[in-house]
This record gives C-alpha cells, sequence and structure tokens, in this order.
C-alpha cells in the first residue's frame, strides 16, 4: 500500500543562497515603491476632484498603507538575512512523499523525514525513524 506523508524540505543557508534572496527582496521592494509612487499621484489627482473623489483619495491611502507595511517587512527580513550565519538551516516548505507500506511496517504517523538542499542540490536526506 502507498500513502502520502510530509517530507520537510530545509535550505542551508551560502552566501549564494542569501545574494539571491537579498537580491528577490530588492527586487519586491522596487516594485512596492513604484506601485506607492503612482498610488501617491492617483490620490493627488482625486484629491483635486470634488466629495466622491475625497473618499477615492482616502482608498488610495489605505493602499499606501499597505505597501508602507509591506516595505517595512521586506526591510526587517533583509536585516534578519543579513545576520543570518552561513550553514544555519532554513525551513523552506513542506512537500507530499510517496511511501510503500507493508504488513510489520514500522508507522507511526509522524513526518516522513527531511531533504537538505545547499545551493539547489540534495546534499542530505533524513529519514525519520
Amino acid at each position: 500500500m502507498h500513502v502520502l506523508q510530509t517530507v520537510s524540505v530545509v535550505q542551508v543557508v551560502t552566501e549564494a543562497l542569501k545574494q539571491t534572496r537579498m537580491d528577490a527582496y530588492k527586487q519586491q521592494k522596487r516594485q512596492l515603491e513604484r506601485e506607492t509612487a503612482q498610488l501617491l499621484f492617483e490620490k493627488k489627482k482625486a484629491e483635486r476632484g470634488g466629495t466622491k473623489q475625497a473618499e477615492a483619495a482616502a482608498r488610495f491611502q489605505i493602499e499606501i498603507d499597505r505597501r508602507h507595511e509591506k516595505i517595512s517587512v521586506l526591510e526587517f527580513q533583509m536585516s534578519q538575512l543579513d545576520q543570518l550565519p552561513l550553514g544555519t538551516e532554513l525551513k523552506e516548505r513542506e512537500i507530499q512523499s510517496i511511501a510503500e507500506l507493508k504488513v510489520g511496517s514500522r508507522f507511526d504517523g509522524k513526518n516522513g523525514g527531511t531533504i537538505v538542499v545547499k545551493d539547489g542540490i540534495i546534499i542530505e536526506i533524513r529519514t525519520e525513524g
């Protein structure tokens, strides 16, 4: 019988991983800054209008505030990434794998193990039990 089990995927922190993630964070930050600038422009345009336009300007401000919050989170993530020591294992995600069970197999229903990845290459597969 085959069953699905959860397997954790962890990344080993290397200079290459830190640089790749930092570049991705910077790109996301630039995109959010562009969106904020566009929303500010639209808000100013809406403020010149009448009463209904004031409501639109308020909605633009809410979206601007959301972008600012996302930028703050990204800046925090960038600072944390910068402080992360090389060799640290970061949990990337969990995936499903197929396990074969037979009569007499040990089964405790726990996690199916861990896959350790370094610079895109699997360097270790840890099995539970």
